[in-house]
Parts: structure tokens; C-alpha cells; sequence
């Protein structure tokens, strides 16, 4: 089980979590810490693997990338080495920004970025389909983003953390 967190580590976490380019000393004060006593504790949460990177998060509409779909992928034959096979091929895919296994009728449910749907059919073709291990694929293209987050519910991780988020 990991180490419980305190109401100043949650604080910290859920600043960084929402502005990664905060400095120490920016995030000290927010806390109420001096400096290297709030350097620590972020560190020990890089070392313990609750923050695990820092990201900037970019405008894929200026980038020219609006072209969002959720794939639903089944595999023909959900051997041991068809998902590892599969896996190991969609960490090298670029276009798809989310993966997961899950439970029903399908194996995975992908998210996947590009430019247009000439360039999705071309992904589902010369990336998913040339690996002959999908009977199904199922697409629903996003047309309106309601939330997009990337944050998480630090309130959910303790009543005591999430009511102190809550106040401020």
C-alpha cells in the first residue's frame, strides 16, 4: 500500500498537477513551506513514483491534429503472444495517445489523434489492420470535446486531503 499523504503533500501535488512550471519556491510559499523542505517532498514523490513526469500539454487544434477517435480493437485470437504482440505495436504508434485492455466483448479501447480521416483510414490500414491479429474494429469519432482532463480526484485519495483541496 503506498504511504499515506498528508494535506501539504496532496497541495503539492494537485499545484504541480495543475502548472507544472511552478517553481519550488513558488510552490513552497503556496504551501506554506520554505524552499528545501518542499523541495524534499517532491522528491520523495518523484522517487516513490506518485509524480511520475512533468508534461506540457499542447494545442492539437493549431497543430492540426483535430481529428480525435475512440477505436474499440478486438483480436482474433487473444493469445498470450497476439496481446503482447499488439501492445508492443501500439507503444510505437504515435497516433494513439491513450490504450487500455478491457473487459466485454473487446480486448482494447484506444484513443487515437491524427490529422483527417483520410490519415485515420490510412493508420487503421498500414498500422492495425497490416498486423492481421483485429477481427473487429469499432470507430466513433469524436465531434465536440466536453472534458479533457489531466488531472486526477486527489479528493478521492483521502476524505481529510479532499476536504482541504475543496476549501481553497
Amino acid at each position: 500500500m503506498p504511504e499515506l499523504l498528508d494535506a501539504i503533500d496532496a497541495r503539492i501535488l494537485d499545484l504541480i498537477q495543475h502548472d507544472a512550471s511552478l517553481s519550488v519556491a513558488e510552490i513552497a510559499e503556496r504551501v506554506g513551506l520554505s524552499s528545501s523542505p518542499c523541495w524534499r517532498r517532491i522528491k520523495r514523490l518523484e522517487d516513490d513514483g506518485t509524480i511520475q513526469k512533468r508534461v506540457t500539454i499542447l494545442d492539437r487544434d493549431k497543430l492540426g491534429l483535430t481529428f480525435e477517435v475512440y477505436c474499440t480493437v478486438k483480436l482474433s485470437l487473444p493469445t498470450k503472444e497476439n496481446l503482447e504482440t499488439f501492445e508492443t505495436a501500439v507503444k510505437r504508434w504515435a497516433e494513439v495517445v491513450q490504450c487500455a485492455t478491457v473487459t466485454g466483448a473487446a480486448d482494447y479501447e484506444m484513443r487515437i489523434v491524427t490529422r483527417d480521416m483520410h490519415a485515420f483510414d490510412n493508420f487503421l490500414r498500414d498500422k492495425i489492420l497490416s498486423l492481421g491479429l483485429v477481427s473487429n474494429i469499432e470507430s466513433r469519432i469524436v465531434v465536440r470535446a466536453v472534458k479533457n482532463a489531466t488531472t486526477i480526484p486527489l479528493g478521492l485519495v483521502s476524505p481529510y486531503v479532499g476536504a482541504r483541496l475543496s476549501d481553497e
